[in-house]
């Protein structure tokens, strides 16, 4: 049996594409027997919606959504895995504020997984939710 990813092991895999390097998501919460995982992203200004205005564009969120959904999946698969599919509903604005996903596998099949993601702001409110559809199997 192998041992279950850790959060440095999950770091360094998030470290190792340029894009999740580039926006500087990290790990802040790992259940590798839950299939759970937290991961935040700190505002900068070319996240913004508008210049100057502190607001989130989408596409960070999006890209936050995606990745959560997809290192949860890795903890059953040992790797990330293919999206299949993700769709994002933004529940209110986040201004001035880092954001955490906290992604939860609702299953892990022989080929495809579900994953729901809740986006946070710091002060503990939904801003976004997800879900998406995975591989399950690491490439």
């Amino acid at each position: 049996m192998t041992e279950p990813l850790t959060v440095s092991d999950v770091q360094a895999m998030l470290d190792g594409s340029p894009f999740i390097r580039g926006c500087g998501m990290k790990v802040v919460g790992l259940d590798a027997q839950a299939l759970e995982i937290a991961v935040s992203m700190t505002m900068r200004p070319e996240f913004e919606r508008r210049a100057g205005t502190g607001q989130w564009h989408g596409g960070p969120i999006a890209a936050l959504i995606d990745t959560a959904g997809d290192y949860a999946l890795a903890l059953h698969a040992g790797g990330p895995v293919p999206t299949i599919n993700f769709r994002t509903d933004y529940l209110r604005p986040a201004v001035d504020t880092s954001l955490t996903a906290t992604a939860r596998v609702r299953r892990a099949g022989r080929t495809v997984g579900l994953v729901d993601i809740d986006v946070t702001d710091d002060a503990g409110r939904l801003v976004a939710v997800g879900r998406g559809t995975y591989g399950t199997t690491a490439g």
